[in-house]
């Protein structure tokens, strides 16, 4: 009768440390993007809802996972801030390791230009940048495969 209880606690132990999104406004998706720093910046923007986002995904943990220290990726999730739980259970259902923050401002016209001007608003959508330099890309498409360290390199 123990092994029930036993996988019961290490069930309770494994959902206690999943990753969770951290729900934001814009001033600090903002402070991210002019943040000083010696790592380039990959910023991607995506929803649970959207196919080419949800495909996209595996790319950006893998270059997340290479642990590159001249490297920090960070997903920008835009589904509805009521939507937490959701986009919660998304991350631990598809074991998601790359931090991942809800920007909770819903009226997009006053945000998407200060992210990049060329930005229609259309996700998935991927800012690069390097603080040191101040060289970036932005990218408002699927990634496919090579796409992120090509990127990468034309700002390094």
């Amino acid at each position: 009768m123990r092994k029930p209880v036993f996988l019961l606690c290490l069930f309770l132990a494994s959902a206690a440390s999943a990753q969770q999104a951290n729900v934001i406004k814009f001033d600090k998706l903002q402070a991210l993007i002019d943040a000083k720093s010696d790592q380039v910046q990959v910023i991607n923007f995506w929803a649970t809802w959207c196919a080419p986002c949800v495909k996209e995904l595996p790319l950006l943990e893998k270059l997340n996972a290479a642990n590159d220290p001249t490297v920090k990726v960070t997903l920008i999730n835009l589904d509805f801030a009521d939507k937490l739980d959701k986009v919660n259970a998304f991350i631990a259902r598809k074991n998601m390791k790359t931090d991942v923050l809800l920007l909770d401002e819903i009226d997009y016209n006053t945000w998407i230009d200060k992210v990049d001007k060329s930005w229609g608003g259309a996700i998935p959508a991927t800012l690069i940048i390097n603080p040191k330099n101040g060289r970036r890309k932005f990218l408002d498409k699927e990634l496919q495969e090579g796409d992120l360290e090509k990127l990468i390199a034309e700002v390094k």
